[in-house]
């Protein structure tokens, strides 16, 4: 939901930096690669510690690199296959480290094995979403289904609730309260995000399948095998689907 819109504004913001790094013959992807490297010393390096609002702060610092990359790529009229491939898989690194540094924090010196728990199942549920558009959309199905929960989402609602988190290492009494809430809140907006988008991929792949079977020639053909051999040429198994 953020997306289309956060996106829009921030492109507009950014795009003279990106102008700026282009004519000092900085690669889209080597902006790419920077930024991840950063997002990863943020959530990997202060987060374990509790160091919440620092690590935000390196975070957001380079979190930014998703949207500058492209800008640049498209000034310079470079947009490949290659480089949204490399963007899109160095985002879900990225998103690993940072629900990976908050399962860090709860498993050591947080001292909490349920908001672990809760992490790791942030960090593998945001995973799987994403892999359900991108398989959806392999398979020729649109996946229209915008879900409730998206990448930029999970990142502001975690991020902002980490950084204000981080202020009662300043004093600020009762604020690290919203780290653990907004855990929470990624963990079931994902889940609900993720059945969202596997119903719509049902819905979409029995709609394409029953228009396939209505565009199919009519006329019989040959019976085939029955038993032992029908299940050997029918459908296929699990790694199939």
């Amino acid at each position: 939901m953020l997306n289309k819109y956060a996106r829009a504004f921030f492109t507009r913001v950014l795009t003279p930096f990106a102008a700026l790094l282009l004519r000092l013959g900085v690669s889209p992807d080597a902006v790419t690669l920077i930024g991840t490297a950063g997002v990863m010393a943020g959530a990997l390096v202060f987060f374990p510690m509790g160091e919440f609002f620092w690590g935000t702060i390196v975070i957001t610092v380079f979190v930014f690199s998703d949207l500058v990359d492209g800008n640049m790529a498209r000034q310079a009229g470079i947009s490949s296959r290659w480089g949204a491939f490399l963007d899109s898989t160095l985002d879900r690194v990225a998103d690993g480290a940072i629900f990976g540094g908050f399962a860090l924090w709860y498993a050591g010196r947080g001292d909490d094995d349920i908001l672990c728990a809760v992490a790791i199942f942030c960090l593998a549920s945001g995973q799987v979403v994403s892999y359900t558009k991108a398989r959806g959309e392999s398979i020729g199905l649109p996946v229209a289904v915008n879900g409730l929960v998206e990448r930029a989402e999970r990142l502001v609602i975690s991020l902002v609730a980490a950084g204000f988190a981080g202020l009662h290492k300043f004093g600020v009494p009762g604020i690290d309260v919203l780290l653990p809430i907004a855990l929470w809140i990624v963990a079931v907006g994902s889940l609900i995000t993720l059945i969202q988008r596997v119903v719509t991929v049902r819905r979409e792949s029995a709609e394409a399948d029953a228009a396939e079977a209505a565009a199919a020639p009519t006329a019989p053909g040959p019976a085939g095998p029955s038993g032992p051999e029908a299940d050997a040429s029918g459908r296929g198994g699990e790694g199939d689907r």
